[in-house]
């Protein structure tokens, strides 16, 4: 006769291998593997025959959602296909936080941090239930040193507490082991002598394509294990882009080779739910034309649309980044949304609610 042990991984193999069933209560004290797409939730019962307490174990396979998929459940929920950056400087935080933060902290790069931090999280507060993502901008937390890359990981947990897609704006690229460890910092798990652990936890990363399939493929491996995005940079919005990423390759611009490889990197993380890969493109706002031309080329890949607002893109040039159903590309927007205070002439303790109009002021711009 089977152990009441196999008898429960029997059954539980069984759950899991057949679609069609939805709950499967099993033994607690069992050793079960639990695999990626599968929730585990934990009830309370009585075994009369015992006499004792026993916890169950209910299981349910669920569909599994690539990054991208998240987000467009995001952007479809909130109408508003809008990223918030969150690029803080000193002089966009109102006095009052960063007095505060300077009588609490005798360093100033304490200070300074704290500042950012709780900046960001008026922001997020204000966001999280009309904007679906945020995009730190690792540079200015960096710029703080330590004590601002903890300020960059504390906000970065904080969206995804309070709900939202969280890409880190890094640009990051390397080879080999490199960028492995770049990988395993921001979008996977950093081995700490057997116990693994998220360094940052980001659901999404920019990435610097330019060193070819050795600079992607360990970001891929993360995008595939743990559900995760990237943003290559293909044609960004600075007016000095087009030196590089226009010039003629094979007849076609490098902007568009470079957009080629995202679909081609793509196809190895593929989405399950609205078509698009795991692999996004950063394609800059302020080339409405180009936007349009790398839309109809690349149909698997989602874009990152920075320039709206301070760098000059407008509304009627970004909506070619979308596809015929809206989705497609979210647009981010740093400036306007963290000195709307400013631009308002509200005062300090307003900058959130100034911030959280601004966005929806964008929302409408763009949708209508």
């Amino acid at each position: 006769m089977a152990s009441p042990k196999n008898d429960v991984f029997r059954r539980f193999v069984e759950f899991f291998m057949n679609e069609n069933v939805i709950y499967e209560k099993l033994w607690a004290d069992s050793v079960l593997p639990i695999g990626v797409g599968v929730e585990k939730s934990f009830h309370i019962g009585y075994n009369k025959e015992t006499e004792k307490k026993f916890s169950l174990l209910s299981f349910r396979k669920e569909e599994q959602k690539m990054s991208f998929d998240r987000l467009c459940d995001k952007i479809l929920e909130m109408k508003n296909p809008t990223v918030a950056g969150l690029d803080p400087t000193l002089k966009y935080i109102p006095e009052e936080i960063r007095a505060a933060c300077r009588e609490q902290f005798s360093d100033p790069f304490e200070a300074a941090a704290e500042s950012f931090f709780l900046f960001n999280k008026g922001l997020i507060d204000a966001l999280c239930d009309i904007v679906p993502a945020v995009k730190p901008q690792a540079a200015y937390y960096e710029a703080l040193g330590w004590q601002g890359v903890r300020a960059m990981e504390r906000t970065v947990a904080y969206a995804a507490q309070k709900g939202m897609f969280v890409i880190l704006d890094g640009k990051r690229n390397d080879i080999g082991s490199t960028m492995e460890a770049y990988s395993n910092a921001y979008l996977g798990m950093t081995d700490l002598e057997g116990e693994k652990r998220a360094a940052f936890g980001a659901d999404a990363l920019t990435a610097n394509g330019y060193l070819g399939r050795d600079g992607i493929a360990p970001l891929l491996e993360a995008c595939r294990e743990y559900d995760k995005g990237i943003f290559v940079l293909v044609k960004t919005s600075n007016p000095s882009s087009g030196q590089l990423q226009d010039r003629l390759m094979d007849g076609d611009p490098l902007y568009l080779q470079m957009g080629r490889l995202c679909e081609e990197w793509g196809s190895e993380a593929p989405g399950s739910k609205y078509g698009y890969s795991s692999v996004g493109a950063v394609v800059g706002a302020t080339y409405p034309q180009m936007l349009a031309e790398l839309r109809q080329a690349l149909p698997h890949t989602f874009f990152l649309v920075p320039g709206y607002g301070a760098q000059g893109g407008g509304a009627e040039g970004v909506r070619p980044a979308f596809d015929g159903d809206g989705l497609g590309a979210i647009v981010n927007s740093s400036r306007a949304i963290m000195t709307a205070w400013q631009k308002q002439g509200r005062p300090g303790s307003e900058f959130a609610a100034a911030a959280r109009d601004e966005a929806l002021r964008m929302r409408a711009d763009l949708v209508g």
